[in-house]
């Protein structure tokens, strides 16, 4: 019986043993090229420079912006829009709370005021409210709460009442469905359970319900923050003096309209990116129990881009 040894040119392991196969050659992928995106790339790209230059050639005096970037009318305006819009966030956060429990409420009377609330407040413009409160003077001429206040209408509803009551008032019906929802994605079993071991509907809401909401809650609410930051700018009609307002009053005395309209929009835009950090590391610290991993903070990844352009090439630092 003869066998037949097929012979290669590398080493062999022993007499009468075939060498192993030769290791596949490797792929080389080629990328699909996207023209689209380009093109695409150099229209967004030419746009941009087209506004650029437009408005490098109007009749726009960019110095203003700098010269009252401090000013104290401008920063006054400034402290009463946060001030305002905390404020107003804290009256519909826990109004909309208060709401959100009574809509879900198994009384039909708390539930049908609840729902009335949300349906009016939603349904109205938030300017129309601010009108509504600034304008009441005109139907009640004092205001009267038996031996805890009396006074006339025009001295108690003061523009920055009007502005909290206007703001405040119609976040609330947003906030009641933004913690309905978040209290509805909690699992009943959960509550069953914890009233099957003898806690009560409010410390099951407290202590169970609630803190699991607040990963749904967070997110939306973090953005109605941020809304109610540029909302605020609604209540020049009530004569409160927010940063809109007081870049119109420098612009009446400066004659820069336009500049002074760039100068809020700047300040708008820092507020909100201030906002807007706050709620990631918010978002973050409520996913804890949610994901294996967190995500890297905007820090954390600017650390390790940094890191990783001193690491050695071919190896591990």
């Amino acid at each position: 019986m003869t066998v037949d040894i097929h012979k290669s040119d590398g080493p062999q392991d022993g007499p009468g043993v075939a060498a192993a196969p030769a290791a596949p050659e490797s792929i080389k992928a080629i990328p699909v090229r996207h023209y689209g995106r380009y093109v695409s790339a150099l229209v967004a790209i030419g746009v941009l420079v087209a506004l650029v230059y437009a408005f490098a050639q109007g009749d726009v005096n960019w110095a203003a912006l700098p010269d009252y970037f401090f000013d104290d009318q401008i920063l006054t305006g400034v402290w009463n829009t946060v001030v305002i819009t905390v404020l107003a966030m804290l009256l519909g956060v826990v109004l909309g709370i208060v709401l959100a429990v009574m809509r879900l409420s198994k009384n039909p009377v708390t539930s049908a005021i609840a729902w009335f609330y949300i349906w009016f407040f939603r349904g109205t413009p938030v300017y129309v409210q601010l009108l509504v409160w600034f304008n009441l003077g005109i139907v009640f001429e004092y205001i009267n709460l038996g031996p805890i206040y009396k006074d006339e209408w025009s001295s108690f509803m003061t523009p920055f009442l009007c502005a909290l009551l206007g703001l405040g008032l119609n976040e609330a019906a947003y906030m009641a469905e933004i913690c309905r929802a978040g209290l509805q994605s909690v699992d009943e079993g959960q509550t069953e359970a914890a009233h099957a071991l003898g806690m009560s509907h409010a410390k099951t809401l407290r202590r169970i319900v609630v803190p699991q909401a607040m990963r749904v809650i967070v997110p939306p609410t973090g953005n109605e923050v941020i809304n109610m930051l540029k909302t605020s700018s609604l209540a020049v009609a009530v004569q409160y003096t927010e940063l809109l307002r007081a870049t119109q009053n420098v612009s009446q005395t400066s004659g820069a309209t336009v500049e002074m309209l760039f100068l809020a929009a700047v300040w708008y835009m820092i507020l909100t990116s201030v906002l807007s950090i706050g709620q990631y590391y918010l978002e973050r610290y409520y996913a804890r129990g949610s994901s294996r991993s967190l995500p890297a903070t905007p820090f954390q990844r600017v650390r390790a881009n940094l890191l990783s352009f001193r690491r050695p090439k071919g190896g591990i630092a």
